[in-house]
């Protein structure tokens, strides 16, 4: 499988992302097959459990001979270089809650029809699940996949909150942690293609992709999976998740 070509920017970036996947523990990135070949579209939604996650998932993706190119929170592009590295990378700014969220989709789109990997995300937030399985989750992710003709790959990390705890404030390099970053089949959405998209699809449609993230990350983890995803504010609610 040819490279797909990422440019300068992305070059610097794996500069600094190849030794720090390596420094922060010992990667296992499977499920590499399941990525298209460069010039085809792929959505990749992922777990989200510690801010190391992008490096590793960019190393995932980049592993597979694809360019990495996230949906990432608008804010983060008026930071002193960072936001010129991320411009630089193609990386798409998403706009919540305003008027300019549908541009974020929009771009999103324009990426995966051009033949482009786009990461998601869709919780929002790192996990506050105490256990670390994934929260109800926002559905943008939905209908990225809903309006594009995609592969929608689902991806899930272990290991990296042990090395990096956000909330517990808590960053422990050593000893090195095993982290695995794994992918599995694509999501069947063939059911729910041509379907008027409202928002009780958008939902179902949502639920059942991060069903399929909470399944592999099972699956990872050698654990049961819960019934229902977790929200930060009211705790478990039943009735979100699709069928198990």
């Amino acid at each position: 499988m040819a490279r797909e070509k990422g440019g300068f920017w992305i070059g610097l970036c794996a500069v600094v992302f190849y030794p720090l996947g390596f420094l922060t523990g010992r990667t296992h990135y499977e499920g590499r097959d399941h990525m298209p070949e460069p010039g085809h579209g792929a959505l990749i939604v992922g777990n989200h459990i510690s801010y190391l996650d992008p490096v590793h998932t960019a190393l995932w993706v980049h592993t597979s001979r694809r360019v990495p190119r996230f949906l990432a929170k608008a804010s983060l592009w008026d930071i002193p270089v960072f936001g010129r590295i991320l411009k630089g990378c193609g990386q798409i700014p998403v706009y919540r809650d305003s008027a300019e969220a549908q541009q974020s989709l929009a771009a999103g789109t324009r990426a995966l029809n051009e033949g482009k990997s786009v990461i998601i995300y869709p919780e929002g937030t790192i996990t506050r699940d105490p256990d670390g399985w994934p929260m109800h989750s926002r559905t943008g992710v939905a209908r990225l996949a809903l309006t594009t003709d995609v592969p929608v790959i689902p991806l899930v990390h272990w290991g990296t909150r042990e090395v990096y705890d956000h909330y517990n404030k808590r960053f422990r390099p050593l000893p090195r942690t095993d982290i695995t970053v794994r992918a599995g089949d694509p999501v069947d959405l063939s059911a729910y293609r041509g379907r008027p998209i409202d928002s009780a699809l958008l939902r179902e449609v949502t639920d059942l992709i991060m069903s399929r993230v909470r399944e592999l990350l099972a699956d990872v983890r050698g654990e049961t999976a819960p019934e229902t995803f977790y929200r930060a504010r009211r705790g478990p609610t039943a009735g979100e998740g699709a069928p198990s």
